[in-house]
Formats: C-alpha cells, structure tokens, sequence
C-alpha cells in the first residue's frame, strides 16, 4: 500500500470504524484512542497489507483493540435470555426511538451486539463479518438472528414505543 492509499483509507472509513467502536463502548475517547491505534498498526503493516483489504483489516482490528480492551477492564457480562423477556422499562407514550433502539443494543451480549451492529448498521455481508470478528458464517448468521429477536422483544410492537 501506498502513502497515498493510507491516507485515502483514512479518509474513507476513519469514520465507520470510530462509529462502531463508539456504538459498543459508548465513550469517545476510548474510541478515539482505539482507532488511533487501529490506525498506527496498519502504518506499521503499511507494507503487507494491500489497499483491498483495508477497511476489513481495520475494523477487524478496532474490534479486536476493543474486546481486549473490555477484557481488561472486566466489563463483559453475560445476559441471560430469559432477562429479555422481563423488565420492559420504557413507557407506552415514549417516542425517542434512538434511545430505546441504543438501550436494547446495549442490552444484547457483546457478539450478537457486534454483529447486528456491523450487519445492520455499517451493511457488512456475512462473509465480511465473519472475516472482522472470527466467528464462522454460521455463527454470525446465528448471532444476528437471535440479537434481532431480544430487539423485538425488548422494543415490542411499533404501537407501543409510538
């Protein structure tokens, strides 16, 4: 990879990357720092890594940075499925879609949250999701289904969040 081609990466998804590692952490300078280092790896690996596969390197990176991150700080925790079914705290009259959508995200577990989030959100194939997060096709198909279903569920029928 070129200069040039580094500096155009930058451009291009410095800003999906920072989007979905702040969608996970909820803190922008964790995020910042996380895409900065993402950032400062692929200019060490400048060389190795060929334009085409930047912005997979890169989100596979971040994430990575991420989970390693969280895993240091012992902030992964485990929801049972049966907690989705209970525990529905927004009101009948509430209307702030983005806020319930971010607190049912924020409920999920960390790779149906990844996933959902890259699928949904930033438009990744299976194929591209599975080459990020190392899981297989399957797993992320599997992953993405059941983060929709605790959705539905958390979130419930249109009426009642309209």
């Amino acid at each position: 990879m070129t200069v040039k081609e580094y500096n155009n990466s930058v451009e291009k998804y410095a800003d999906s990357v920072y989007r979905f590692i702040v969608g996970h952490i909820n803190d922008k300078d964790r995020a910042n720092d996380i895409v900065q280092d993402a950032y400062e790896k692929l200019w060490r690996n400048v060389v190795e890594i060929e334009f085409t596969a930047v912005k997979s390197w890169l989100f596979s990176t971040a994430y990575n940075a991420m989970i390693d991150m969280l895993r240091k700080e012992k902030r992964i925790s485990r929801i049972d499925e049966h907690e989705y079914e209970l525990d529905i705290t927004h009101d009948s009259q509430y209307s702030d879609l983005n806020e319930i959508l971010h607190k049912a995200l924020n409920r999920l577990p960390e790779q149906q949250k990844t996933v959902v989030l890259l699928r949904d959100y930033e438009g990744y194939n299976y194929k591209e999701i599975s080459k990020i997060t190392g899981l297989s096709e399957a797993q992320v198909k599997i992953n993405i289904y059941r983060g929709r279903v605790a959705l539905k569920s958390y979130i419930g029928t249109m009426e009642m969040v309209i």
